[in-house]
C-alpha cells in the first residue's frame, strides 16, 4: 500500500450521442459563401470549409470545400438573412465570462 492518497478522477463533461433519427439534423459549419445564383426563383448558395492538408515535404496546406448547398425561397432567405442579423447583434454585446474549467488529462 502507498503512502501517498489517491488522485480523484478528471471531472469531464458527460458526452451523449444524438442517435440518427427522422428527427435528428445535420450541423453545418462554414468558413464562407463561394457562390450564389438563383434559378426559377429559388436562391441558391454554396458554402465552403477550409480542410488542411498535410504535406509530407513541406508546409500544411489547405483546401475550401462545399459543406453544404443551401436552397430555398425568397422569403425564406430574407428569413435566413434577418436571423443572421440579429445574431451578428447579439455577438456585439459584451458577452460574460464563463467560468473557468480546469481538466486534468492523465
Amino acid at each position: 500500500m502507498s503512502d501517498k492518497p489517491e488522485t480523484p478522477p478528471a471531472t469531464i463533461s458527460p458526452w451523449v450521442d444524438i442517435p440518427h433519427t427522422e428527427l435528428s439534423v445535420p450541423f453545418v459549419y462554414f468558413d464562407g459563401a463561394s457562390c450564389h445564383g438563383t434559378i426559377n426563383g429559388a436562391i441558391q448558395i454554396e458554402v465552403i470549409a477550409r480542410i488542411l492538408i498535410p504535406n509530407a515535404d513541406g508546409p500544411v496546406g489547405f483546401k475550401a470545400v462545399p459543406t453544404a448547398r443551401l436552397r430555398c425561397s425568397p422569403a425564406a432567405a430574407q428569413s435566413l438573412r434577418l436571423s443572421i442579423d440579429e445574431a451578428l447583434k447579439m455577438i456585439e454585446q459584451p458577452q460574460p465570462q464563463p467560468a473557468a474549467v480546469a481538466y486534468k488529462l492523465n
